[in-house]
């Protein structure tokens, strides 16, 4: 994990200083009581995102130590998850994904079920449970980590694709702190658009976590009665995939497109979704 420091100038107007980080409570403290599903997700992914990836992160003191947290980060690969897991794990919290419901099936279904992992049923009503579910997690004080595209961008330059508005809707209907994250290297180990897994043990894996949105006047508009729009469903959607946009481009030091890649009329086979309809 990549060591984060702080900076401050001095009074006289010199050079900034580096100082130690404030002391934050410990992480074993802050991700609260892990049941055996938990157990043994970790025991299964933190080993194998070990192999997978070198994970190197941006501002991960961002993501905060306790409370509800949405993590809205654009998708690069069907290994994301595992890659992002390892980011919240790092950070002192325990993150319970929005993944579609094909993926909860056997013995690995009741395992995830029982990890806080949220089934999504897409194109069809059961979705609106997958983000009552995420209401209630986030309600409970938990990390929620979705990711709005949907499914794996199919821009060929791996920008964000235009997204779906399940996340604006959760950002808009709870207290959540919103926390756009860009991720830039799970697709040099398995290319989706190629369909090829590499062997490339301890890919590079980059992480951006960027400053809390502030939805504070869309969220006070819907509690002051105003209706959840599909216009402000959009407008809030643009909003937190611009910053994940951004952040991405500063990641890749290039710039990045100014329109979303144009989602695909249907989905294929073998998505992983982190997003709702």
């Amino acid at each position: 994990m990549a060591e984060q420091t702080s900076w401050r100038g001095s009074d006289d107007g010199s050079a900034p200083v580096e100082r130690p980080p404030s002391r934050r409570p410990g992480r074993w403290r802050t991700r609260g009581r892990i049941g055996w599903a938990f157990w043994l997700c970790i025991a299964v992914v933190f080993p194998a995102s070990k192999l997978m990836f070198r994970i190197r992160y941006r501002h991960g003191d961002r993501l905060p130590r306790s409370g509800p947290v949405l993590l809205v980060a654009n998708h690069v690969s069907i290994l994301d998850p595992i890659a992002c897991a390892r980011l919240v794990f790092d950070h002192g919290r325990m993150p319970h994904f929005l993944a579609k419901e094909s993926v909860f099936k056997g013995l690995a279904g009741a395992i995830l079920r029982s990890a806080g992992q949220i089934p999504v049923a897409r194109y069809s009503s059961d979705a609106v449970g997958a983000l009552a579910a995420a209401q209630d997690d986030l309600a409970a004080g938990n990390v929620v980590v979705i990711y709005p595209e949907g499914s794996v961008t199919r821009d060929p330059e791996w920008w964000p694709m235009e997204s779906r508005t399940g996340a604006a809707r959760l950002a808009l209907t709870t207290d959540a702190v919103v926390l756009p994250v860009a991720q830039w290297g799970p697709q040099r180990l398995h290319d989706y658009h190629a369909k090829k897994l590499y062997l490339r043990p301890r890919t590079p894996a980059d992480y951006y976590v960027g400053e809390p949105i502030d939805l504070s006047e869309q969220r006070a508009r819907v509690r002051a009665g105003g209706p959840v729009t599909a216009e402000l469903l959009k407008e809030t959607t643009d909003l937190m995939m611009g910053r994940v946009r951004d952040q991405l481009a500063e990641l890749r030091g290039e710039p990045a497109p100014v329109a979303f890649y144009p989602r695909p009329r249907r989905e294929l086979p073998g998505d992983l979704a982190g997003g709702v309809a």
